[in-house]
């Protein structure tokens, strides 16, 4: 079954046994479909970003089918519209489709012939919505700020999540192990945000004394206590307008966490020695490296305040999850090492390069950072720790052919960055022809773009 398949079809027509047989046909094509009776039914789904297309009758009641394609193109031309016309209808939907219609069909008409239609407009409607995927994902590579480097499937819906929920005012938690990049990752969703031009403003809850997280993150008035002698502006007053990001929540006294879900309801803080609600409008990242839900049925972490912090989570998957990016990532880092200490990148030896790759990586990202910045200031003199130890059963776990696969897609990718991204260079200097060279690209979803 083609993917572009799972587009979704939205057929409106109010005659019933039009709707039953056209909705039949394009369920045995294997296309999801939903029928509907009316236009007002349809704009109550066909909202902006929604990825699939419309097939709708001309005469409907209430709002007519030219009318409903009007405003659906109006909030996005590229969505194919089909028109169902009868005899009489044939002159406007021609003329419909001057205007924006994708095609129209004429009653009574054939199953192969809707099956038709709707696939052409299917497999333009994914050409669209994947090259818009791309776009956005240019973009936010591109973007000032931090980055969140890599191409493998679950990086990418990492990105994705981030696009979708990063203009809500939703409070989010990042779940991760240590070292996977949590506070790199809160950066990301700020900067990605309508809050980039305001406040970042992080705390580690594991970092600050007990005695004094709570004027941290509240504020104090002079007086509060002992040694209050001014009044202060606490992480929740100062983020205001942007971004709280609180590391290691796991850590947080279970006295504060009461207070802090109290902040999370009522969007207002009170300073230590003031009775005055201070109203905030800001969003609460939080992150930890264990299972809250497992530290809340051990009565280690209040189960309200984790529920509550839980509306949007994101994981973010270890380095031995995301293999493919490694290089990718070593390269990435070294590139920086290299600008930061005025060296040249030494060319990793394939051997290395094999070795970067099926190391299990404990410490992730950190460690593989920590590592490039070793090679780029030692050179071929660094040594990896981990070169001489036993194989592991992760290591062992792929078929030759996908270690030879995996092998090919590194020797490529090295190069690749090595020359900038430069196509003649990586063909000469791994002595293939261009087209064999564009070929395994393609197989290995490598873009030149990403090396530049």
């Amino acid at each position: 079954m083609s993917v572009n398949n799972k587009l979704p079809i939205l057929l409106v027509d109010d005659e019933e046994h039009i709707r039953l047989a056209a909705s039949q046909t394009l369920e045995l094509g294997r296309y999801e479909v939903t029928a509907l009776e009316t236009a007002e039914e349809a704009l109550t789904i066909i909202q902006n970003g929604w990825e699939g297309i419309l097939v709708t009758d001309i005469n409907l009641p209430g709002i007519n089918g030219l009318e409903l394609m009007k405003r659906v193109v109006a909030e996005d031309p590229a969505l194919p519209v089909i028109l169902i016309t009868g005899h009489g209808d044939i002159s406007m939907a021609v003329g419909a489709m001057r205007d924006g219609a994708y095609d129209f069909i004429e009653k009574p008409f054939s199953s192969e012939f809707l099956l038709d239609v709707v696939r052409r407009a299917v497999e333009k409607r994914a050409l669209v919505m994947e090259n818009r995927k791309l776009k956005l994902e240019l973009e936010a590579q591109q973007a000032p700020g931090p980055r969140v480097i890599g191409n493998t499937p679950v990086i990418t819906q990492v990105r994705s999540l981030v696009r979708t929920v990063a203009d809500t005012p939703a409070d989010i938690l990042i779940l991760g192990e240590t070292g996977t990049g949590k506070d790199l990752m809160a950066r990301y969703i700020h900067e990605q945000s309508n809050r980039r031009d305001k406040n970042f403003v992080a705390i580690n809850c594991g970092a600050v004394p007990e005695n004094l997280i709570e004027s941290e993150l509240f504020g104090h008035e002079k007086g509060a206590f002992t040694d209050a002698k001014s009044q202060r502006i606490g992480k929740f007053e100062h983020a205001s307008g942007g971004t709280l990001f609180l590391d290691e929540i796991e850590s947080m006294p279970m006295t504060l966490q009461i207070k802090l879900l109290r902040v999370l309801e009522e969007r207002a803080i009170e300073r230590l020695g003031s009775n005055e609600l201070i109203p905030l409008d800001i969003r609460i990242i939080a992150a930890t490296k264990v299972d809250l839900k497992e530290a809340s049925d051990k009565g280690e972490f209040r189960e309200d305040l984790y529920y509550r912090l839980n509306v949007v989570r994101l994981d973010i998957p270890s380095l031995r999850d995301r293999r493919e990016d490694i290089v990718l990532l070593f390269q990435h880092f070294a590139l920086i090492a290299s600008a930061q200490y005025g060296r040249e990148v030494p060319p990793l030896s394939p051997e290395r390069m094999h070795s970067i790759v099926t190391y299990d990586w404990p410490g992730n990202v950190r460690e593989l950072r920590n590592l490039a910045e070793r090679y780029v200031l030692l050179g071929e003199g660094c040594t990896f720790d981990f070169e001489n130890r036993p194989i592991t059963e992760s290591s062992t776990a792929l078929s030759l052919p996908d270690k030879v696969d995996q092998f090919e897609k590194m020797l490529i990718q090295a190069e690749l960055s090595r020359s900038g991204g430069s196509i003649k260079e990586t063909l000469t200097s791994l002595g293939l022809p261009r087209k064999t060279l564009y070929d395994k690209m393609k197989k290995y979803g490598l873009d030149k773009n990403d090396y530049k």
